[in-house]
């Protein structure tokens, strides 16, 4: 059985979708229908939060973090120079054990890391 797709709610769809709309290309996962990113075998769908007592806390229950492979260095370097070129906000590159990696965040604080190496037991970013 393989994951078929995630759907992360978000507390102001307008300004997370061009966060979105720049990062999911860069990572293989081009819109293919409104607001819905997909690619891989999988899709990753945005849609409006109705209940917006909570926002995101890194600790709490619930998803943590996307996690993808970047195939090099090079291009983690050139996606993030793709997100800093639409103006969103660009985190320092960070070096874990036997690879590096960057931790995006949405417009909630949603993190998506974008690793050289992943093994499901890369440090707890």
């Amino acid at each position: 059985m393989k994951l078929d797709h995630l759907v992360i709610l978000v507390s102001d769809l307008n300004a997370s979708l061009p966060f979105y709309r720049t990062l999911m290309p860069l990572l293989g996962l081009p819109e293919r229908q409104s607001r819905q990113f997909a690619g891989e075998g999988i899709s990753i769908d945005l849609k409006q939060a109705d209940d917006l007592s909570q926002g995101y806390s890194r600790y709490a229950p619930g998803l943590n973090h996307l996690g993808f492979v970047a195939e090099s260095l090079d291009q983690l370097q050139s996606i993030r120079s793709a997100m800093a070129a639409e103006g969103h906000p660009v985190p320092e590159l960070q070096r874990f054990h036997d690879g590096h990696a960057v931790f995006f965040a949405d417009p909630d604080g949603m993190r998506i890391e974008v690793g050289t190496v992943i093994t499901g037991e890369i440090a707890d970013g």
